[in-house]
């Protein structure tokens, strides 16, 4: 599998798959949550919304994930994945590492080969970069996908270099 580092917007990324840092409503949110249902249009949250009166109807769980129409990102789905709140006092580090793992299980059951991720839990959710660019990029290599290409979109010129520098040290 290629991983690929991009600095810039999830939502301009031509893959199968784009993956929502999503909240367990799929109802959209701030964030990349919130950038996806803008740019992706009505067709991603009217499928939100049979999700959660369908199979969620109290939310998608943390560490779960889900897929949807892209609508109108230049993608073929995207991929929704409840990441967990930071906490200092309770080790959450295996939740994070689902929300990977989970959505590369979903992409192959798509077919999807390429898929770019966000980092997950690290903006309203508090997860410091460093640590979850090691956790993703770990859950990542084992998790055992078909998929080919997994692409990071990261926001930030420091957000790149954590994830560069993670990436660096995996060998």
């Amino acid at each position: 599998m290629k991983l690929v580092l991009v600095e810039g917007d999830i939502t301009e990324q031509r893959v199968d798959a784009i993956v929502n840092a999503a909240n367990s409503s799929l109802m959209g949110g701030g964030g990349v949550d919130g950038a996806i249902h803008r740019r992706g249009g009505p067709e991603i949250l009217e499928e939100c919304r049979a999700l959660r009166a369908s199979r969620y109807g109290r939310g998608l769980p943390v560490g779960a994930a889900v897929a949807t129409t892209a609508g109108r990102l230049p993608a073929r789905w995207v991929i929704h994945t409840v990441g967990p709140v930071y906490s200092r006092s309770e080790d959450r580090s295996h939740l994070l590492a689902s929300c990977y793992r989970e959505s590369l299980h979903v992409a192959d059951s798509l077919g999807a080969s390429t898929v770019a991720f966000p980092a997950v839990s690290t903006g309203i959710y508090r997860w410091p970069m460093a640590d979850a660019a090691r956790i993703a990029l770990a859950a990542i290599r084992h998790a055992g996908s078909s998929v080919t290409e997994v692409r990071f979109v990261l926001f930030s010129p420091a957000a790149y270099a954590d994830f560069e520098q993670a990436l660096g040290d995996m060998g």
